[in-house]
């Protein structure tokens, strides 16, 4: 009997007219609170995971920026080096040339020399027999002779080396470009892979023999026929409208990559 009391106090509730309905209202308040915790969470997923894209942005710009630094900063450290290590070529052409202008700067200091004592001993009535002046000017235009034959010698020799310091900076200019228009190639045809599998999945993932090759076959016509790209070139420019137009944008210049999921839905069937 007590058990009894119990269990009717317990359904009591049950039979007062309204209880229903306030129950019904209560768990329709209930599914939907949990409705705008969700809602919320989804909310707060997607701005988590738009920060995040917006992050990753930025940290690309940054590494772009500092790769672009570094970059311009080892072309620097290179000319410089390039330069240095034609000062150390040419140092050796440029202390024979210096040590040739001397010799000439000593023979002319000679002349000067011999021009003042000849001059002095004039005025004191002695003068030299001309065999000897003639002796002195055989023997100074033979060594202006020696050294301006070594001056032409070691000029070709400097424009020799010039030349082929300037061959070899050019070749590794050229070998630089080359490896930078490499790396740009890759890039572009990665950015390109990671396009095609976004659009039309992982090759790997999708063998040719796959459900999907009609859909790539199609999307890829144009790449295999003239008359395909001619006919889809058609139907796009029937769409070209100006910038401005205010019920249209201009086309794309590349592909458009479908948006992220925004909510679990959709990104289980997209996986």
């Amino acid at each position: 009997e007590a058990a009894l009391r119990e269990l009717r106090e317990v359904v009591r509730p049950l039979r007062e007219p309204g209880y229903a309905e306030a129950l019904r209202r209560k768990a329709e308040r209930a599914r939907k609170r949990r409705l705008r915790l969700q809602r919320r969470k989804h909310e707060a997923r997607a701005a988590k995971e738009e920060e995040a894209a917006r992050a990753a942005e930025r940290e690309a710009k940054i590494d772009q920026w500092r790769a672009k630094c570094i970059q311009e900063v080892e072309e620097k450290n290179r000319e410089q080096e390039l330069k240095a290590a034609a000062d150390s070529v040419l140092s050796e052409v440029r202390k024979k040339q210096a040590d040739t202008k001397r010799m000439t700067d000593v023979l002319r200091g000679l002349e000067k020399l011999r021009k003042l004592r000849k001059e002095a001993a004039a005025r004191k009535g002695v003068c030299p027999p001309p065999s000897a002046d003639e002796a002195f000017e055989n023997q100074v235009e033979s060594l202006k002779t020696l050294l301006k034959t070594r001056t032409e010698l070691y000029e070709a020799e400097e424009r020799a080396l010039r030349v082929m310091l300037e061959g070899e900076q050019e070749e590794e200019r050229k070998r630089e470009m080359e490896k930078k228009q490499k790396k740009e190639r890759e890039k572009l045809l990665q950015q390109k892979l990671e396009m095609d599998s976004k659009l039309f999945g992982d090759p790997a993932e999708f063998p040719l023999a796959h459900l999907l090759q009609p859909f790539r076959d199609y999307y890829l016509q144009a790449e295999h026929s003239v008359a395909a790209l001619i006919q889809i070139r058609h139907e796009w420019d029937q769409y070209l409208v100006p910038a401005d137009h205010p019920e249209g944008s201009c086309i794309p210049p590349g592909w458009v990559l479908p948006s992220l999921p925004t909510n679990d839905t959709w990104a289980t069937a997209v996986r």
